[in-house]
């Protein structure tokens, strides 16, 4: 049904497209540790780059820092998609806290209403990859 298609997109959280310019860390529950690159974020979720996918439904605990957030949070891994250099990976937090989520809402809509996110410099990208302990 196209209406219910378009509702669901109108309650869709506002995604900023990175392309791989912030740096995270996915620890898995066995604790096996996975560097990855955010291609993708939003206040509910996101999309990172990873070199082989992982398999829908993993939980996972996700660490990265963007703007002035630094994000540590528990998330349910998606059906990845196959990419021209690995795979784009979806999750979604599963157990972000109020204020974290208000945070990285915050940080994110000061992205869209940026010039674009072109305007995420390399200075920015690389305080956001010392961030994320990479």
């Amino acid at each position: 049904m196209p209406h219910s298609k378009q509702a669901n997109d109108e309650r869709r959280a506002p995604r900023v497209k990175l392309a791989g310019t912030i740096l995270a860390l996915v620890r898995l529950e066995n604790g096996r540790q996975i560097r990855a690159r955010l291609h993708q974020l939003s206040f509910t979720g996101g999309l990172f780059h990873l070199d082989a996918p992982l398999d829908e439904g993993i939980k996972a605990e996700v660490m990265f820092h963007v703007g002035g957030s630094t994000i540590r949070s528990k998330a349910a891994m998606l059906f990845p998609m196959w990419a021209t250099q690995g795979c784009l990976q979806p999750f979604e937090f599963t157990d972000l806290g109020e204020d974290d989520r208000l945070k990285l809402k915050a940080d994110l809509e000061r992205f869209l209403g940026s010039a674009g996110v072109g305007s995420y410099d390399e200075e920015q990208a690389s305080e956001a990859a010392a961030g994320s302990g990479e």
